[in-house]
Order: C-alpha cells, then structure tokens, then sequence
C-alpha cells in the first residue's frame, strides 16, 4: 500500500473488532474472505464508507463450513466498532459489548494492533463502484430486520391445523384424477377436448403442491426488496393499452422509483441485491437483481425520461458483469440465457429511439466490451427479432 494512503487510513480509517472467533473461521470483509487464526482480533485502517462484514463457521472435525451470514454497515472517519462470537450458536452474538468494555478496548487499542489485519486497500476501488449508490437509508430499508443478511433462510411450516389434508392413499389420487374411459354408444370424440393425460398431470401437480407444507422464512430473516409489479399496467387499461404497457413497462419501472427515496436508489436496489449475491451467497438476490435487470431493459421511453438513473444502470452493469462468477457467467454465455436476451433487446430499442449525449457513448462502449469479452452478438439490431417477424400463412386455393 502507498505510505501516504496507509498513513491516513491510520488516522482516518475505522476499526472493527470481533472477539471471540474460533480459529479457522471464515470472515470476510467486501471482496476478500480468509480463514482467521488463533489470534485474529479484527480489521483495521478501514476507509469510510458502506462494508460488507461477513463470516461462516467451520468444524474442527470435518472442516465442513456453515451456510454464510454476514451485515453491512457505513463506517464513518475513525469509528470504532465492536462484536462477539456466540460459541454456542456459532455466529454473532445479539448481545451488545457494554460501554464500560468498549472503553477498555479503545485504551487497549495499541496491544490490540497486531492482532487486527488491514483492510485489503487494493479492492477499494472496484467495491465503491459496486456500491455507489448505496445509502444508510436504502441498506436500513432493504435489510433483513434482524440486520444479518443469510445465504439460506431460515424456514418455518405452518402448524398441523393449518396443512392441507392430503388424500389418504396413492389409490384415492389416482380415483379422482382419472377421468372415465367409457363413451355412450355413438358418441363422437371432440377433437378440441385437451388431452386427458395432460389434464390428469395438472390436476396431479396441484394435488401434490397442496399437499406440501407453506414454508415461510421467519420473522425478520427475509431481505425487504421493492415488490417488482404484477401488473404491468394501470387499473382500467384498455386491451390497447395493456398491450402497450408489456412492450415498454416503463410504467412498471416508475412505479418501483416512487417507493423510493430518490430515483437513483432503484439502480442502490440492484447494487445491493448483487452484493447479497456476490458476497452474502443469496440465491434470493440473484433472482431479485436478473428481475431488475430484465425490467430496466423492457423500457422505451424511460431511457429518455430518466436518462441519469440509466446512465448509472448501464455503469454498475458493466462492473457487476465483470465480477460475475464464472459458473453464472457461463451459463449466460453459453446458454444465451435471458439476460443477454433482454440485454440485446434494450440495445435495439436504444439503437432505434436514437438516443444520444454521454448515454449513447457509453451504451456504445458497454456493448462493445460485452462483444469483446463475451463473444455476444449485438449486431443486425435493426432488424426483426424471430419471435416479431410476420408469420406467412398459406391458404388453400378454395380460401
């Protein structure tokens, strides 16, 4: 690190302290993630700004490693943060560190020094870029509201008075799905009649689905995302404007602005979303951000309304696809799954609503670097995509 960086971040940067932690621990901060030693501590010369503190327990005996669980927090110049380790639960204690203690441990901030490792400085950069737009406020608003942010929920069933009652037997199933085989003398098969083989599948599934338990995460685990729209358009719309409303769901992506704060916080939302995926192991937040990503790019004509919220979406789009993890980064390429789809898509309609300024060249430049890096085809954007081209139906001649 340059000294005069590593000089300031002694004197401005912030400190969190984790005691406690059994060695071999998995604790990360941001992007870096180590197993911690016997006389780990915590973290030192910590630059201002929002942090992602993470950590998973490992056994002794088998080495295997606990699901991830993690929190983010703004520190700010010099502050001084502290937590325990719960050895019976093996994670963090929801029990705050006494003002008396916390003290102490300031006094002691000195012998406490070599066992605090520095923040890896040379991630800096790449992480206020994934995080720009996150604020206290939308981290506060998104988070679960136990404030720890987990890879896999925790799941409860309804109790035994509220499951659905199942049939009896496979037999049982299997009488009331079957539909009966025998025909009236003379009765003509309808051809438009769906197939009973079909039918008896559905009603199958159904059948098996309310059989299931209704798994709900506890209270307080779930992460808060904004809603993405059911509806794409307004009560009353007219078949007409339905219709519209599906093409370009501008009016979607504008609801989900008015939830927040200020218009920038939807592209904070994406942010945090990938974040909870990238570093939190979210499953959860990786649907939530494709969802995101799928809905800023079904837009027309909120590319010319809110040219800064997409000048920004295209920026942390770029830095995210180059953090992708490889096996999902695969899947997008090899598969050409929804997201260069839809990717392509936004790229036509910029291409042909002819938008221009410091968007258009950046547009510009995101799709070069995609093509460059991901071998994806952008071109031929003016013309018709497969599933819009006019089918040609041929009539016999009596028609």
């Amino acid at each position: 690190m340059d000294q005069d960086i590593a000089f300031q971040l002694l004197i401005e940067g912030g400190t969190f302290i984790f005691l406690g932690v059994p060695e071999g621990t998995e604790f990360g901060i941001d992007m870096k993630c180590w197993n911690t030693e016997e006389d780990f501590r915590g973290i030192k010369m910590i630059p201002p700004g929002l942090h992602y503190i993470n950590y998973s327990a490992v056994s002794k005996g088998t080495g295997d490693v606990a699901l991830r669980s993690g929190f983010m927090h703004m520190f700010h110049k010099k502050q001084f943060l502290a937590k325990l380790w719960d050895k019976k639960k093996e994670d963090i204690s929801k029990d705050e560190i006494s003002d008396e203690s916390l003290q102490r441990l300031k006094e002691n901030l000195l012998n406490l020094d070599k066992n605090l490792a520095p923040y890896p400085y040379e991630i800096w950069d790449k992480w206020k870029c994934l995080t720009s737009q996150i604020t206290v406020e939308l981290v506060q608003k998104l988070s679960p509201e136990s404030g720890i942010i987990r890879s896999s929920l925790e799941l409860l069933s309804t109790t035994d008075a509220d499951r659905p009652k199942g049939l009896k037997s496979a037999e049982s199933v299997d009488a009331i799905e079957e539909p009966s085989t025998s025909k009236p003398p003379n009765e003509v098969t309808n051809p438009e009649q769906p197939d009973s083989k079909k039918a008896k599948r559905i009603r199958r599934i159904d059948i098996e689905n309310s059989m299931l338990p209704d798994l709900k995460p506890a209270p307080g685990t779930a992460l808060r995302f904004t809603p993405i729209p059911v509806d794409k358009y307004p009560a009353g719309s007219t078949p007409e404007e339905i219709t519209k409303h599906y093409l370009d769901q501008t009016y979607s992506l504008e609801l989900m602005i008015s939830q927040h704060i200020e218009p920038l916080d939807i592209v904070g939302e994406l942010q945090f979303a990938y974040i909870c995926f990238l570093i939190g192991h979210s499953l959860d937040a990786f649907e939530h951000w494709k969802n995101l990503v799928i809905l800023f790019c079904s837009c027309d004509q909120a590319v010319h309304k809110h040219k800064k919220v997409f000048f920004h979406f295209i920026k942390t789009l770029e830095t995210q696809i180059d953090e992708m993890p490889e096996e999902f980064l695969a899947d997008i390429v090899m598969n050409k799954n929804i997201v260069y789809k839809k990717l392509r898509e936004f790229f036509r309609t910029t291409y042909l609503n002819n938008i221009d300024g410091r968007l258009e060249n950046l547009i510009r430049s995101f799709k070069e670097n995609l093509t460059e890096k991901l071998q994806w085809d952008f071109t031929e954007l003016d013309a018709d995509e497969e599933d819009e081209r006019p089918v040609i139906v041929k009539l016999s001649e009596n028609e």
